[in-house]
Order: C-alpha cells, then sequence, then structure tokens
C-alpha cells in the first residue's frame, strides 16, 4: 500500500473518472479507453474493496476545455464537495480538464476535503505543497498542450486551404472533385436553372424578397443541403435560404477560407461560444479568384454586396437608401434634405399619406416635414417628359425579356416534372423487379410506387394551376400589345397593373438623388434639386400646398352619398366617371375608392338582404325582433347581437339556417339581461366612422 493513502481515504469512494474528448476518438482509440478502465484494478491494489469503487465513464466523447457538457465531472465535484471521495484515479491530468481555472478549482476541493489524485505512475496529495506544485504544473501543461495541438492543426488547414486544396462543404450548386481538388458544376439541371434563377431575378429585381415573391407567385421551389448529412433536397424559398446563396463568394469563382470568426463570450455569467461574426472582405484568411467555374462574375458578386447593403436604409449613412417597396411614396431613399444633408425618411400618416421627414432634431423638434404627394406628382412629370427611349428598340427588348422569363419559369417546371416522372419510373422497376411471392417486400415497393405517382399527379396540376394563374406563353397578340404600350411610357405608368415598387425602380433607373429645401419667399414652395444618373441636374420650385389639396371634393362627396342608397359601388364609380368627377388623387373612380370614401365619412349603403332581397322589418306583427332590430332596441350593433347568439346569452326561436334571417324573442327578463351585459362592457369593440369635413382629408391614393 502506498504510504499516502491511509484509513480516512479507504473509508470513502474510490472514482476512476474516463474521458474521451470525441466519439471517434472513442471508436478508433480503444487502447486508450481499455488502459483507463484498467485503473480500476490499480484502485484495487492501493487497498480499495470492489464496493467502493465507482467508474464515470458517462464523458467519454466529450471536450475537456470546459465542464458545462460534462455531467459525470460535475457529479464527481460534487461528491467530492460533500467528503464521499477518497481518490480520483485518472490516466493523466488532461482527461480530468484542458482548463486551467476547471483544474486548480477541482485541486482546491481536493486539498480541503483531503482526496488524492493518482495516475498509472502516482499518487498526489494536493495538501502537500510539492505535490500541489507538480500538479498545478501538468494542468498548465496540459492546457499549453490543447493549444499547441490546436495550432498545429489550424496551420495545417490553413496551409492546405491558400493552395485551395482544403475540403469544403460544397454550396448548392456545386460538388466538390477530389481528383482536381476543386469545385464543379453540379451535374444536376435543375439544380444549376435554380440557382442561374435566383442569381438572374436580383439582376432584375434588385432585392432578396422580390426574388422571394417571384419563386413564391411561380410555384417554384430551391435546393438546399440537409443539415448533418448534406443530402439535396427541393424546398419551399425561403429568404434566409436565398440570402446565403447571394452573399456566399464561391458562386463567383472563388475560393473563400476563414470568412467567419468566433469568440468566447461572458453570457449570464457563464463562458459561451457566441455565434460566427462575418468578417469584412479584406479580414478573409483565403481568397483565390477564378478558382473553379463560376455562376456570376466576381464583378457582379462585389455590385450585388453594395445593392443588398444599400437595401438596409440608415438615416446616419446617406448613400443606403433602401430597397424599393410598396408604400405609395415614390421618392422614399432618394430624398435628401436641403437645410441639414441628412436623409429623409418616408412616414404614412392619416389614411396612409405620404410625407417626407427630415428627423434631425433642432431646438423646435425635427428639422422639416413635407407632404409627398406634390412632390412626387412634378418629379413623375419630370421623368416621364425626359424618358423618350427609341419606341422600336425598347418594344423588341421588352418583348425579348418577358418572353426569357417566361422560358426560365417553364424550364423549371419542365425538370421538376421529368424529376418526378424519373422517381415514378423508378419505383414502378423496383416493384417491378421483386418477386411477386415475396409479399412483404412488394406490398412495400407498391406503397412507394402509389406514393411516387401521387407526386407526380399533384405537380402536375400545380403546373397547370401557375400556367392559368400566370401567363407564360405569349401569343401574336401579346406581341403587338407590348409594342403598343412601349410607345406610351405614361400609359405603363399610370396603370393600375404597375405597382409602386416598379414605379420606383424605372425612377431608380435615372435618378440618383433628390434634394428639397423649404422656400418661405416671395411664396411658400418647395425647392427641388434632381440629380440625374448621368451627373446632370435639373433644378425647379412647385407650390408648397396644404394637405388638404388632395381631398376628395364635397360635390363628388354629396353625389356618393345620394348615389349609394339606390346603386351599388361600381355603378356610382360609373356615374361619377360619367360626369367628369376624379377622385382625390386626380384618377378615375372605380369601386374601391368609392367604398373607400364611404368608410371614410360614414356613408351607408340601403340596407338590403342577400342577393338584393329586401331587408326584413325590425319587429314583426307577433313581437319577433330581426337582428337588426335588437340591435337598434339596445343601441349595439349587430356584430355585438351575433357576439350574443355564440355566446348563448341571446337564443334564435325561428330561423338561422342557410339563407333564413334569425328571429328573437324579447322578454323583460332577456331585456334586463342584456341591458345589464351592455352596460358591463361585454361587447366587441369596435369604431364607428368619423364625421370628417371633407377639406380636412385626402382619400385613397
Amino acid at each position: 500500500m502506498n504510504d499516502k493513502v491511509r484509513a480516512t481515504h479507504l473509508e470513502r469512494r474510490a472514482v476512476v473518472y474516463l474521458r474521451q474528448s470525441t466519439l471517434r476518438q472513442v471508436h478508433e482509440h480503444r487502447e486508450s479507453t481499455a488502459r483507463q478502465y484498467a485503473l480500476r484494478q490499480r484502485a484495487l491494489e492501493l487497498g480499495w474493496p470492489p464496493e467502493r469503487i465507482e467508474t464515470i465513464d458517462e464523458d467519454m466523447g466529450q471536450s475537456g476545455t470546459n465542464v458545462d457538457r460534462r455531467a459525470g465531472f460535475q457529479r464527481m465535484a460534487e461528491d467530492v464537495a460533500h467528503g464521499r471521495v477518497g481518490a480520483i484515479f485518472s490516466l493523466e491530468v488532461s482527461r480530468l480538464a484542458r482548463s486551467s481555472a476547471d483544474w486548480h478549482r477541482l485541486l482546491d476541493l481536493c486539498g480541503l476535503a483531503d482526496v488524492l489524485l493518482a495516475d498509472e505512475q502516482a499518487v498526489y496529495t494536493p495538501r502537500d505543497y510539492n505535490d500541489r506544485l507538480l500538479l498545478g504544473l501538468k494542468g498548465t501543461m496540459s492546457e499549453a498542450e490543447l493549444y499547441w495541438m490546436r495550432l498545429r492543426l489550424q496551420g495545417g488547414r490553413l496551409s492546405k486551404a491558400r493552395r485551395g486544396a482544403l475540403h469544403l462543404t460544397p454550396p448548392v450548386g456545386y460538388e466538390w472533385e477530389e481528383a482536381t481538388s476543386r469545385f464543379r458544376f453540379d451535374p444536376d439541371e435543375e439544380v444549376q436553372r435554380a440557382v442561374r434563377l435566383v442569381f438572374e431575378r436580383f439582376r432584375l429585381e434588385g432585392s432578396a424578397y422580390a426574388v422571394l415573391r417571384y419563386f413564391m407567385k411561380n410555384g417554384l421551389k430551391l435546393p438546399m443541403r440537409e443539415p448533418g448529412t448534406h443530402q439535396l433536397r427541393q424546398v419551399p424559398p425561403r429568404y434566409t435560404l436565398l440570402l446565403s446563396m447571394l452573399h456566399n463568394p464561391t458562386y463567383a469563382g472563388a475560393y473563400v477560407f476563414g470568412r467567419n470568426e468566433r469568440h468566447m463570450v461572458l453570457v449570464d455569467g457563464q463562458v459561451r461560444r457566441q455565434r460566427s461574426t462575418r468578417l469584412p472582405r479584406e479580414a478573409w484568411k483565403v481568397c483565390l479568384k477564378n478558382h473553379h467555374p463560376a455562376y456570376i462574375s466576381w464583378e457582379e458578386y462585389v455590385a450585388n454586396q453594395k445593392k443588398l447593403a444599400t437595401n438596409h436604409p440608415s438615416y446616419q449613412q446617406p448613400d443606403q437608401r433602401g430597397a424599393a417597396r410598396e408604400g405609395s411614396a415614390l421618392l422614399q431613399g432618394l430624398v435628401l434634405c436641403g437645410r441639414c444633408g441628412h436623409r429623409m425618411q418616408t412616414s404614412y400618416r392619416d389614411s396612409a399619406r405620404p410625407f417626407y421627414e427630415c428627423r434631425r432634431l433642432t431646438d423646435k423638434g425635427i428639422c422639416w416635414t413635407v407632404a409627398a404627394a406634390g412632390i412626387d406628382e412634378a418629379v413623375a412629370r419630370l421623368f416621364l417628359e425626359t424618358v423618350q427611349p427609341p419606341e422600336i428598340e425598347l418594344g423588341l427588348a421588352v418583348t425579348r425579356e418577358v418572353e426569357h422569363q417566361a422560358q426560365e419559369v417553364e424550364r423549371q417546371w419542365r425538370l421538376r416534372l421529368e424529376r418526378a416522372r424519373y422517381e415514378a419510373q423508378l419505383a414502378e422497376r423496383r416493384y417491378k423487379a421483386v418477386d411477386p411471392d415475396n409479399r412483404v417486400v412488394a406490398r412495400t415497393l407498391e406503397r412507394e410506387w402509389n406514393e411516387k405517382l401521387g407526386e407526380l399527379e399533384a405537380l402536375e396540376r400545380e403546373h397547370q394551376q401557375v400556367l392559368r394563374r400566370e401567363k407564360v406563353e405569349l401569343t401574336s397578340q401579346d406581341r403587338a400589345r407590348l409594342l403598343e404600350l412601349a410607345k406610351d411610357l405614361s400609359y405603363v405608368w399610370y396603370a393600375r397593373s404597375t405597382t409602386n415598387a416598379e414605379r420606383k425602380n424605372l425612377l431608380r433607373i435615372l435618378v440618383r438623388e433628390v434634394v428639397l429645401s423649404p422656400v418661405d419667399v416671395p411664396e411658400r414652395g418647395i425647392h427641388i434639386q434632381l440629380l440625374w444618373q448621368t451627373g446632370t441636374c435639373s433644378d425647379f420650385t412647385i407650390a408648397r400646398r396644404p394637405s388638404y389639396s388632395r381631398a376628395t371634393s364635397p360635390e363628388a362627396i354629396k353625389l356618393i352619398g345620394t348615389l349609394a342608397q339606390e346603386r351599388s359601388d361600381r355603378e356610382v364609380a360609373a356615374e361619377l366617371n360619367r360626369r367628369g368627377l376624379l377622385s382625390g388623387v386626380k384618377r378615375a373612380w372605380d369601386k374601391e375608392a368609392v367604398r373607400w370614401v364611404r368608410k371614410r365619412y360614414g356613408i351607408r349603403r340601403q340596407p338590403t338582404g342577400r342577393r338584393g332581397r329586401p331587408r326584413q322589418p325590425e319587429r314583426r306583427a307577433d313581437g319577433l325582433y330581426s337582428m337588426h332590430g335588437v340591435a337598434a332596441l339596445l343601441g349595439v350593433t349587430e356584430p355585438v347581437v351575433r357576439s350574443w347568439v355564440e355566446k348563448g346569452w341571446l337564443r334564435c326561436v325561428e330561423g338561422g339556417g342557410p339563407g333564413s334571417p334569425r328571429w328573437f324573442r324579447l322578454d323583460r327578463s332577456t331585456l334586463k339581461r342584456l341591458r345589464a351585459t351592455r352596460s358591463r362592457g361585454n361587447e366587441p369593440s369596435g369604431r364607428r366612422p368619423a364625421q370628417i369635413n371633407a377639406e380636412e382629408e385626402g382619400h385613397y391614393a
């Protein structure tokens, strides 16, 4: 027996602690595992009985850099602190800890609890200064050894990466070729076309969200690698997936290593590994251009990164003007303040009326605000007067682009259908190749064949729906119509099918910045300086109109109030257009505009039942009340009465089926209960339309 082992140690348990850093080491380094288990024999030789020897091996495959994920180490430390352990057996110090902080904490506990530390060669007493000094040096060397090993491994990886030979997980659209240590295009044509389509649409749209909307609109999918297995599968498009493709320099033919960096930080007082942070381009460890075939050029990749950065508007950085969005302010992201030079922000107030605001704080509040309607109208008019493209060339270019986009969508669908047919045929061949008597296997293969046929049928139905919804084939009439529209850009500009985002993108093709400055003398106005992409500048001033200058005319509001009692919104719009009246935004009327004005000014239509049937009276001769009769009697709205019925507070005594109106009997007790319910406020919240002066508000932008 060793002279350091005393009876007080033998009365407590001996712990044999085992650890391997990774599961791969557990599988491949079996001799090390066997040596660690053999420490149980050493504990027997030192005098511990078998029933007092405990083996802790639940930390196999866990790193020793910290104790967070090592449940066995934590349990052992707790037993040491409570005086239940007499000795700890470990192959070497590195098995217990690779961190000096964790190691010295364990030494302090062992010293206070008089716990021995033993390996294959010796037994140590942490209470003895010489032993503690030796154990401290061993812990320090163990931590330094880990650093040296990591340094050697990282140096080897970096050296191999500088040659472009380090294997990296290929992004979607590529495969790693071991023979040449290079990326090559994925042989799957569907995957290649999907990747190319992403970059083509971003080239046209200039926004990742716009690309996402395009894929969703046309029912297209994107290839994605499964985490862990890296197997390709088709998934619905996601914004994060598109963004990772647009940010990846591999698609530009560049071999890049060291784009991300990880840091150790404190989170809630504990050391945690922070998520990867993206390094700037100049800080990348390796960047080898023209390393492999590319989907886009390096110049286009750099331009895409700049575009993605500017799509996020920044008040402090005027160059980041933001992507074109669907708001009605056409100069969103282009406007600079003529007073202080800051980027003016876009805000929407009552009924979505756009304003341009310089939000720099002054002694009197923000710098200044101006309504956007008049400015947008003046700039759009100047833009349309300036743009005079060659009609034939423009028409042909538009036709070619539309046909190209339609062909790309159809090509993606053909490839998806081709893959689905192949999988169905493969399932059929597998089913026919099996022995018919082997029903256990045949039933499974038959079920898989039926599933593939069902998927193919569903995909074909979806394809036909997309063809009906989105016209992907141009007829001769379509081409003639495109050539005709090319002659009149203003018609396309003011068409209802043209979205605000499309108008903004058209403006940004030629307009770089717009500077707005308030003018007070000789009269109130707005000085507009428009900087074109060519570098020339247009300078003009418009009157600063009050915000209600775009309001619906009182004549139109009065006529809507009269006609709404007898006609539908569509018929009212037709009558307003026949009389030559314009909406508040100086456009022709439609049913949405009429409905908006009715809602805004509290104009109610003549009540009618479904499909034009007359509305039921409030009360019948037999004393029963209709739904609106109950609402009128109790001074509430019909949705409130409907909620009472759904909650069982009011019961229908007649009707209530499809197309049959409900009738209610109101006795004294029912009226008393409903009035009490109303007074407690147990009714759906709602807003009654406010009566607003027609000169105070515009409508329907």
